[in-house]
């Protein structure tokens, strides 16, 4: 199984780009918003840890807004419990997964938390500034308070876009990008088929 990492800032589109493929993809930011309406368990370890912010069930955006903005380590201490979950998603992800020939994983802390391994195909989406803006204020409940915070948990840009195999310039209309994932998949179908896995 080839699996595809996707990187980029925050309202590049990476979620759009992942899409795209047209395999199956793992989006983190879907699970996580599952887990804060459903998952009662994550529920009293996010209230064990912030009981001055995390108070009712399902958890809301108002909530963790709120623990953000109060103070540094709580938005750290949100990803800790958080993601110890999605590692269990993922990899139920995975084996539901097992023999299909391509998966594209679309984790914003992919690098940050280590969830990558040293095969994946890192694959980098490029957005200009006005563009991820834009995009961004399209969000309900957009904060660009909340957004400083969770930029300053990521690597920087530049380390990322250093790392990726391949580089996605994302203009947001699907046929541009579909015609950047053509080549990177052709690429890969032509390195795979020239070596022994």
């Amino acid at each position: 199984m080839i699996r595809i990492g996707i990187l980029g800032d925050i309202g590049s589109g990476k979620s759009f780009v992942a899409k795209n493929f047209g395999y199956p993809v793992f989006n983190a930011d879907y699970e996580v918003s599952k887990l804060y309406q459903k998952n009662k368990n994550v529920y009293q370890k996010l209230k064990k840890k912030l009981p001055k912010y995390i108070f009712e069930f399902p958890v809301d955006k108002i909530q963790l807004s709120n623990a953000i903005l109060a103070n540094n380590s709580n938005l750290k201490k949100i990803v800790k419990i958080v993601h110890k979950e999605i590692r269990h998603k993922l990899r139920s992800f995975l084996k539901k997964n097992k023999n299909k020939t391509l998966v594209v994983l679309d984790i914003p802390l992919l690098l940050e938390n280590k969830i990558n391994k040293k095969k994946d195909i890192l694959v980098y989406v490029d957005s200009r500034k006005t563009d991820i803006l834009r995009n961004l204020r399209k969000r309900r409940n957009f904060n660009p308070k909340i957004l400083k915070k969770f930029k300053e948990i990521q690597l920087p840009l530049a380390y990322k876009k250093k790392n990726s195999k391949y580089i996605i310039t994302n203009k947001f209309t699907k046929k541009s990008v579909k015609i950047e994932i053509n080549k990177i998949l052709e690429i890969i179908k032509n390195e795979r088929s020239g070596s022994r896995y």
